[in-house]
């Protein structure tokens, strides 16, 4: 915690929204619910459940439907197709009522019980609790390694106050919610734009448990494409380092013909005849293919920038609903 953050101690919310993506987790919606049956009664506030059906190809709809049904205080946000985790969670702060506000997912290996340890940490007046990750349970050495390089790329490209080890796992206060909801790009990284928006933050340790069931949503793939998000969303670093790379290489042609130009006036001068020169191609192939890959990688940053740029302007809506159940009529319209 800086030390400009002035803290002050509050209460308990008076209604607490735990927001809860969902994408095929037709398998571990019954383990999710009954972990939360659980668990909600005993936190001392109000509590509702915003579920966000991802665009699901399984029976992820009608088994949160058949939750909805059961218990009013369970919301439902149905996509009319796949848009995203990011966008999902964003669309589950959009229709948050709540005084604070918790993220997570519905494989369970966030364990709501630490929710409790959040609350804490909220009354003494924090507006972000998240949390950071002791050890991950049943997942592969790469997935560790990959996930250990991914945080600390991100906190060099994204901000020097992004948390490491921790994801989208957190509590945060109305304040600050109503700050981040201001933010309306396209690409969202939203730990990124928590730590962004500046208010005060502090952790919670907990030991990530295995999935309760299912696949991960989050493979190989999907990573990168966040990271890539994160860091042209966030950061014009990839640009300065493809100039910089630029600039490299260029310092290196210049060195590399200089060093020919000198080699072949030894030779030909008769200073040193038995200087070996060959005017070869293969360096003119070399320094081409060294200088055509450095602009056509410098070329598709940019690109990236400008295809980033293209899809802000249009200003199309983040998500689109099909469906809302238990909520307001005024909230089913928005």
């Amino acid at each position: 915690m800086s030390s400009y953050y002035s803290l002050k101690k509050r209460k308990n919310p008076n209604l607490l929204s735990l927001v809860i993506p969902c994408y095929n987790e037709e398998k571990a919606l019954p383990f999710l619910r009954s972990s939360l049956e659980k668990v909600i009664p005993t936190f001392p506030c109000k509590s509702e459940i915003i579920l966000i059906n991802d665009g699901s190809t399984d029976r992820t709809i009608e088994e949160l439907v058949k939750w909805a049904s059961s218990d009013k205080k369970v919301k439902i946000i149905n996509f009319a197709r796949n848009f995203g985790h990011q966008i999902a969670v964003t669309a589950g702060m959009d229709f948050a009522t709540g005084d604070a506000v918790v993220i997570m997912d519905a494989d369970l290996q966030d364990p709501p019980e630490v929710i409790w340890e959040m609350l804490a940490k909220y009354r003494e007046g924090f507006d972000v609790v998240y949390g950071k990750r002791e050890e991950r349970v049943g997942e592969s050495w790469f997935k560790l390694a990959s996930a250990w390089l991914f945080y600390r790329l991100m906190k060099i490209l994204v901000h020097k106050d992004l948390p490491l080890d921790s994801g989208d796992f957190r509590l945060i206060s109305r304040p600050c919610l109503d700050a981040i909801k201001l933010m309306r790009e396209k690409h969202r990284f939203l730990r990124g734009m928590g730590a962004w928006v500046g208010f005060p933050q502090t952790p919670v340790i907990y030991k990530r448990a295995a999935r309760s069931a299912g696949e991960t949503k989050y493979p190989l793939r999907k990573m990168l494409t966040l990271a890539m998000n994160a860091a042209i969303s966030f950061s014009p670093l990839p640009l300065r380092l493809s100039l910089s790379l630029g600039i490299i290489i260029a310092i290196t042609g210049f060195i590399i013909g200089l060093t020919a130009v000198i080699k072949a006036w030894m030779h030909y001068s008769g200073l040193y005849p038995n200087l070996v020169y060959n005017p070869g191609w293969a360096t003119i192939v070399a320094l081409l293919c060294i200088i055509g890959g450095s602009i056509l990688i410098s070329i598709g940053i940019l690109g990236e920038y400008i295809a980033r740029i293209f899809e802000e302007v249009k200003s199309r809506p983040l998500y689109i609903i099909e469906s809302t159940y238990n909520f307001n009529q005024r909230k089913e319209k928005k």
